[in-house]
């Protein structure tokens, strides 16, 4: 029996071996909605082609709005910082159940829409969450009145009224088209920080499988109405094991990204304790992405005022250390706070004292903005 030449052997092997790293990849880039758009598909895979590169930059309400200014065209407190812009937007929609003009934060919904396509056409990506008022009693999102989670499922008294509010989300989400028409994906993050008791569908105010039931009716109710271009992403607050982390997961068909929000308080001036929080929180949803073939993000992070003037590169970069994180979005920059008489913002300004830090912190290989992500899409 003649013996192929060496050459053929080695060829052979390649050709297995890529065969082989294509399917694993492609298992991996399953999402959990069957009938998602093409751009929500392809997105989801530059998601995680992305994790190779670094982590992408984010931050809430950024083109409307920053400190001492507001709806100013084209302009954005991180670009005035850096000369470009973040490659993730966060925007909130609550008050739209409401048939209000403008969201919780007085940003006016036309013009959020404004802000993704604006955001979209330059390659930016846009994630959404929904601080929607509590069904039950009327009031806003912090009423954490128990048991009112219970009341929007099937064949409770206020279902019908949440199945309306759907209906309004899902009118959004399909207005979102780019100049093609073509639905623009959005990373939806229904239920944030559902560890943490402050808001009406958290931990102590509805039970594991009521919740369960409420995000998958969400997800089955908002496809059947035609929403394909979301991407889910699964939020927790503060946790400290794998368990505690999924004691209310709907399940891998029903989330795409595993997240969690943290914040560095006061009494943790030096950043130790946030450090070690975040690293540990990482270990936790890291080990359990892998496992279960999920991306991981840090959806919101922050440092009120930021009076560090290292924060981004001593406190912050250390924090995410060497995970693949797919983006770590900044809370938003209000500035003045009357009623509070003080500044409220989470990413720096011109003039601010961690405006140098975060310019070092933007140059860094591994943190990714608008720029950065536009030249992943052109290879």
């Amino acid at each position: 029996m003649l013996k192929p030449p060496l050459f053929l052997i080695i060829l052979a092997f390649i050709w297995i071996s890529c065969s082989t790293k294509a399917t694993a990849t492609d298992t991996n880039l399953s999402l959990s909605d069957k009938k998602a758009t093409k751009e929500t598909t392809v997105l989801y895979k530059k998601l995680q082609q992305l994790t190779t590169k670094g982590y992408m930059f984010g931050h809430q309400d950024d083109l409307a709005y920053g400190v001492n200014w507001k709806y100013e065209p084209l302009r954005s407190d991180i670009k005035d910082v850096t000369g470009d812009y973040p490659a993730v937007y966060g925007w909130d929609i609550a008050g739209l159940e409401n048939d209000n003009p403008n969201n919780i934060d007085g940003v006016p919904f036309d013009k959020m829409k404004q802000f993704i396509k604006e955001a979209n056409e330059r390659g930016g990506i846009s994630t959404i969450s929904w601080h929607f008022d509590n069904p039950a009693t009327g009031k806003n999102a912090w009423d954490n009145t128990p048991n009112s989670l219970k009341t929007i499922l099937p064949g409770e008294k206020n279902h019908a009224k949440f199945t309306s509010w759907l209906d309004k989300a899902a009118g959004f989400f399909l207005a979102l088209k780019d100049k093609k028409g073509k639905s623009i994906p959005i990373l939806f993050r229904p239920y944030h920080e559902l560890t943490g008791g402050w808001f009406w569908w958290g931990k102590g105010n509805c039970t594991p499988e009521e919740f369960k039931a409420a995000w998958k009716f969400t997800f089955e109710y908002l496809q059947k109405k035609g929403v394909h271009n979301l991407i889910y992403v699964y939020n927790t607050s503060s946790f400290n094991s794998k368990e505690a982390f999924l004691e209310n997961y709907p399940g891998d068909d029903y989330a795409d990204i595993l997240s969690f929000d943290t914040y560095q308080n006061n009494d943790d001036k030096n950043g130790e304790k946030f450090i070690t929080e975040v690293q540990s929180q990482l270990k936790i949803i890291n080990e359990i992405a892998q496992k279960n073939n999920k991306l991981i993000a840090l959806a919101e992070a922050g440092y009120e005022a930021i009076p560090d003037s290292k924060w981004w590169t001593g406190t912050f970069s250390k924090a995410i250390g060497d995970y693949k994180i797919s983006y770590a979005l900044l809370w938003r920059n209000h500035g003045w706070q009357e009623k509070e008489q003080k500044m409220h913002y989470y990413a720096p300004y011109s003039g601010q004292v961690s405006e140098k830090d975060f310019v070092e912190f933007y140059n860094l290989e591994k943190t990714l903005f608008e720029k950065d992500i536009q030249k992943v899409s052109k290879k």
